[in-house]
């Protein structure tokens, strides 16, 4: 399949059921909208975008933490074991041609800094207000954004 963007997902592993469905819809419209999407590959955000994806047929990119798939959650297609801790959040923005932040705590702040450090368009979902991050509402807004920017 052809992709028009990678596309990391940055946020926290724990949230509620309404950021839960929030990030599962952005899920299923980012493969429907043909974006090849990365998470961290653990809980929360990482696994309600990962079942988003999975559910509507395609394919997503686990960076995780550890040396193994123990902690990884099972909608996750592509698992890239980086033994880095949090210091894997670096390879999520470099790994990215844009990023979506969603929720989250000091990870994923740390994850927005580095995507904008690296000139990438961040665009956030309930998120951090900082400078330099695309706030939006709602899902479809997202995907909006990056249509806009992958044209």
């Amino acid at each position: 399949m052809d992709y028009k963007a990678r596309i990391s997902v940055f946020g926290g592993r724990e949230i509620t059921k309404k950021i839960y469905n929030k990030t599962y819809n952005l899920g299923k419209l980012l493969n429907a909208n043909k974006y090849l999407v990365y998470c961290g590959g653990g809980k929360g955000v990482m696994e309600a975008i990962a079942k988003g994806v999975y559910d509507d047929g395609g394919q997503c990119v686990g960076i995780l933490k550890g040396l193994n798939t123990d902690e990884m959650n099972p909608y996750i297609n592509i698992p890239i074991a980086t033994n880095m801790g949090i210091t894997r959040n670096a390879l999520l923005a470099y790994s990215c041609e844009a990023s979506v932040a969603i929720s989250g705590r000091h990870g994923t702040l740390s994850e927005i800094a580095y995507a904008l450090q690296l000139n990438k368009p961040v665009i956030g979902l309930e998120t951090w207000d900082i400078a330099g991050v695309q706030k939006v509402g709602a899902e479809s807004e997202v995907i909006e954004k990056l249509n806009h920017i992958f044209i």
